[in-house]
């Protein structure tokens, strides 16, 4: 109390003495021993109006001419507040200072605020202590980046799956800040079934019916074009009871080898899960003869559940339960494992494979009835080669080209050996003749 009383009382002696200044310099002006007339004080240059951002210091100018012994004051008119007289500081706030140019033939003074606030903003009035007092204006203009509001915005969420959302996002600043909504995966936001945006410009995101597609963060940005625009994450989370997707849910396999069964589960929050046969409440675990593993998918409430069965032998066909629990339910589903014959044929090589070459060696004998020499039947083995591939077409005229030259002696329907065997039949048959005459003859 005391010490705003002090401030009154400072503040009228303040003011008394800027009055007395000004009539005192009238009376000197006008006073009957005073034969020279003072030309008025004058303003030689307006105040220049100045946008600055929050954070930096700011000087305004106010220049005269012709002062004498007339003083300028500086005042905040907004706040209707006396802020400088002369080289004397008034206010209280220890970021304003006063300086002037005594050189200068125009002299200048310099209102000083350090650490500009938003709150400093408005119109600043220079006043010389005239008779009728004469005024100007500057204004100053105060940006400030924007700030998110963390009282007014909302924070991480979780809601039931099918209910509705809404996210709610404060910024302060000068001018006022925008606010954008987008993921931060750059999915698109559902705003209900009908409508799925990139982003939404609004302080308030609402959604409808959410379902888990729509899990994630979302991206408050608050931006008024003063650097740097801020933005805040909130996340959404969505609980619902699990559920089973099951690929194959008959699986064959032969005896004394491996298998793999699996279920793909769907769950938020992440659900506890395991394997039993049908008809045993007895969890699956690791061993020799089982392996179990839970492996993370995408989106984050997805992951796909396996069971390993090292060397099938009877015991273990019938049915296996994947169970999945969580705090919103309970579910299970059923895979059944049966018997089946092992693979007979190679698989069909791929586009990749390289073409393996298979050779067939088939075996015939031919009986010579014309013998080399007399009382003798000789017997020729020849074999016939046959390549066949699992290749291209591309390679199938090679493969003709082999042949020809590994069945040449035998081929008898061949064009370009036909000359030599007619040759050969006639030398045989001549022989033939010669033995049969030489025998009758005998």
């Amino acid at each position: 109390m005391l010490s705003h009383l002090i401030d009154i009382l400072l503040l009228v002696f303040i003011v008394f003495n800027y009055s007395s200044f000004a009539a005192s310099s009238t009376s000197a002006v006008a006073g009957p021993g005073n034969n020279v007339l003072n030309e008025d004080p004058e303003f030689t240059d307006t105040i220049e109006n100045i946008t600055v951002p929050a954070g930096r210091n700011v000087k305004l100018a106010c220049s005269v001419k012709n002062l004498g012994s007339y003083k300028v004051a500086w005042m905040h008119f907004e706040q209707s507040a006396i802020l400088t007289v002369h080289n004397h500081v008034i206010t209280r706030n220890p970021r304003i200072s006063v300086t002037h140019d005594k050189h200068d033939k125009h002299k200048t003074w310099f209102l000083h605020i350090a650490n500009v606030q938003e709150e400093d903003k408005g119109r600043y009035m220079c006043q010389i202590n005239t008779v009728t007092a004469k005024t100007q204006f500057g204004y100053l203009h105060v940006v400030v980046p924007p700030n998110i509001d963390d009282q007014q915005t909302s924070t991480d969420i979780v809601v039931r799956e099918g209910a509705n959302v809404t996210l709610r996002c404060r910024a302060n600043g000068s001018p006022e800040p925008t606010i954008r909504w987008k993921r931060d995966d750059n999915m698109k936001i559902n705003i209900n079934r009908t409508l799925a945006v990139t982003e939404w410009e609004n302080d308030t995101l609402e959604m409808t019916k959410v379902s888990r597609v729509d899990i994630g963060g979302f991206l408050c940005i608050a931006s008024n074009g003063i650097p740097p625009s801020v933005s805040k994450r909130i996340k959404l989370s969505i609980d619902f009871p699990p559920m089973l997707i099951v690929p194959h849910q008959l699986v064959g396999i032969p005896l004394s080898y491996n298998a793999t069964l699996e279920c793909i589960v769907e769950a938020h929050p992440t659900s506890l899960t395991f394997w039993c046969r049908e008809n045993e409440k007895i969890m699956i675990y690791d061993s020799q003869k089982y392996k179990t593993e839970v492996a993370s998918s995408s989106p984050s409430y997805k992951s796909i559940m396996r069971l390993t069965i090292y060397n099938i032998q009877h015991s273990d066909f019938g049915i296996y339960k994947c169970v999945a629990k969580n705090p919103r339910g309970e579910t299970e589903s059923s895979i059944r494992l049966y018997s089946s014959q092992p693979p007979t044929t190679l698989p069909p090589p791929t586009t990749e494979a390289v073409a393996i070459e298979t050779t067939t060696t088939t075996t015939k004998k031919i009986v010579n009835y014309f013998p080399s020499s007399i009382g003798q039947t000789t017997v020729h083995t020849i074999q016939f080669i046959d390549k066949g591939y699992q290749a291209n077409a591309n390679e199938i005229e090679s493969t003709e080209q082999k042949h020809t030259d590994i069945s040449n002696s035998v081929d008898w329907s061949k064009e370009s050996n036909n000359k030599g065997i007619k040759i050969n039949f006639c030398i045989n048959l001549l022989i033939f003749t010669i033995f049969y005459s030489a025998l009758f003859l005998y």
